[in-house]
């Protein structure tokens, strides 16, 4: 348990980051999961509609310090390959 009131401080500041990353995850997963979806039916107007709305929440998330720029990057281009392959 913390002493100081600087690392009592430390430990709530934590906590809400942690938070506020986590949602804003799991926000980009649900996206990504939308265009996935549309992949695995066929569906290429959708997948790329759904696309069309993940990159820039992968991109804002990156911004925003919840995942690293490479990694959303992957996503990105791993996503679009595969909804180009569709049709």
């Amino acid at each position: 348990m913390a002493h100081h009131k600087s690392a009592k401080k430390r430990i709530r500041r934590n906590q809400r980051r942690y938070e506020i990353n986590h949602a804003r995850k799991s926000r980009v997963r649900t996206f990504v999961k939308k265009v996935e979806r549309a992949i695995q039916q066929g569906d290429k107007p959708g997948a790329e509609a759904a696309l069309d709305q993940a990159a820039p929440e992968l991109r804002r998330a990156v911004n925003k310090g919840a995942i690293h720029r490479n990694a959303a990057d992957r996503k990105v281009s791993r996503l679009h390959q595969r909804v180009k392959a569709l049709g």
